[in-house]
């Protein structure tokens, strides 16, 4: 059973970086062929896909965030993280960690998910 727990700051500033990380256990993301998403879902809104790092290291942005998301990985620790710079209100949202199974085309289809975290843009 693979599980996903996403941690960092409920609340960040305006401008500043928003920073999360996913820890894996029960499977690792080096595991051929799942990629690792982030989805978010703001208020009152539906899912967005934002990002995938692959099992081989490649990463995957949704354009309209690419300029200003960043996901690596740390494969001793079998974490994921997630980097979204100059934030503002409109970036609050639930922001999940997933498992993708879409090879080839990812940010559709997930089989394990994080429970979520909060994150609050604010001054």
């Amino acid at each position: 059973q693979v599980q996903l727990q996403e941690s960092g700051p409920g609340l960040v500033k305006p401008s500043q970086t928003l920073s999360l990380t996913c820890t894996v256990s029960g499977g690792s993301i080096t595991t051929s062929y799942y990629a690792w998403s982030w989805i978010r879902q703001p208020p009152g809104k539906g899912l967005e896909w934002m990002g995938a790092i692959a099992y081989d290291g490649s990463t995957y942005y949704s354009p309209s965030l690419k300029s200003r998301t960043s996901i690596s990985r740390d494969t001793s620790k079998n974490q994921f993280s997630l980097q979204l710079s100059s934030v503002t209100p409109e970036d609050t949202a639930v922001y999940y960690c997933a498992r993708d199974t879409g090879w080839g085309s990812w940010g559709y289809e997930y089989d394990y998910w994080g429970q979520g975290t909060q994150v609050t843009v604010s001054s």
